[in-house]
């Protein structure tokens, strides 16, 4: 295969969702040298429900009319991520990353957000490099933890967590809006309210609140079930987030355990990324129990520290 191949990029057809998911397993399972490339994560599909999200845009690569790559790209309000980034083994190198990071940096732009980022192989100079040519910065490492909650794992301490799908659905839009008001307090414009939405309405998620006097104080994003981007076995939390100033230690506590009752009731380990510019919330996922699986590095455009604060209590992942 020659570089001078022409590659195409557009938008992901549906009826390539299910070939794209197969080349993000591949292509990450390759890299990672697995036995069985196409096993890696399981029966987790983190294509699907992005494909079906509002608040995403997966860009194909073409070569020839076959699909040979994709990027997913996630807008949370005024703050954007992108992937996995994917390629077929047999295409790498040939300038098919660099195709797809072209056309991903014009959505970015065209969202006029505040800040953008994405995870990366943090020993991988290759991706960093790579990256960095567009204007991505390396910041802080970023890392994915597990945990394994104890049956009967003890009830939040304060009021009882709700489950946003148990509200009535003609309250569910103000708890919503009161998401938003929340994470705009930890950075201007985030937004995690379509993200919501996209969980809910393909029942892929749970998304688990906590109150005091009847005012949020936190919530957590949780991916479980077949086709989600967690599995059955895995409560993947996606985005988490507490008030932050006084008393922030003890609301990311009750999140956590919050997260654990969730996860005992369905009979999964919980799965959660933070980024070590979050000192408080990193040690206090430690204190909970949490062990550090793999490491990567958080890239951002500009370069900025964005949410990655020492004083933000959030959890989240950008894979």
């Amino acid at each position: 295969m020659t570089k001078n191949k022409a590659v195409r990029i557009g938008l992901l057809r549906e009826s390539e969702v299910e070939e794209a998911a197969r080349i993000v397993r591949l292509a990450f399972g390759t890299f990672l040298g697995l036995p069985e490339p196409t096993q890696f994560m399981g029966d987790r599909d983190l294509m699907t429900p992005r494909w079906r999200a509002r608040n995403t845009k997966v860009l194909a690569a073409r070569i020839d009319g076959r699909l040979v790559g994709s990027n997913v790209i996630t807008r949370w309000g005024s703050f954007g991520f992108f992937g996995p980034l994917t390629v077929l083994p047999e295409f790498w190198d040939h300038g098919v990353a660099q195709r797809l990071l072209e056309d991903t940096v014009k959505v970015l732009d065209g969202w006029k957000l505040r800040q953008s980022g994405l995870f990366t192989f943090a020993q991988s100079a290759k991706h960093v490099g790579l990256y960095n040519k567009f204007g991505f910065w390396p910041g802080y490492l970023t890392a994915l933890m597990q945990h394994a909650p104890a049956t009967g794992a003890p009830a939040s301490n304060g009021s009882t967590p709700v489950l946003l799908s148990s509200v009535k659905k003609s309250q569910r839009e103000e708890a919503i809006r009161g998401c938003a008001r929340l994470t705009n307090r930890v950075d201007k414009g985030l937004d995690l309210s379509d993200e919501i939405r996209a969980v809910l309405a393909q029942g892929v998620g749970e998304v688990v609140m906590i109150e005091s006097r009847s005012k949020l104080d936190g919530f957590a994003v949780c991916m479980i079930g077949p086709g989600s981007e967690g599995g059955a076995k895995t409560c993947y939390v996606k985005f988490g987030v507490v008030r932050g100033g006084d008393g922030a230690d003890a609301r990311f506590d009750r999140l956590l355990d919050a997260i654990d009752g969730f996860a005992v009731s369905r009979g999964a380990d919980v799965e959660a990324g933070v980024n070590l510019a979050r000192r408080a919330a990193y040690t206090r996922m430690r204190a909970h129990g949490y062990k550090t699986m793999i490491q990567g590095v958080a890239m951002h455009r500009p370069h900025g520290d964005g949410f990655n604060r020492a004083d933000v209590y959030v959890m989240d992942d950008w894979r």
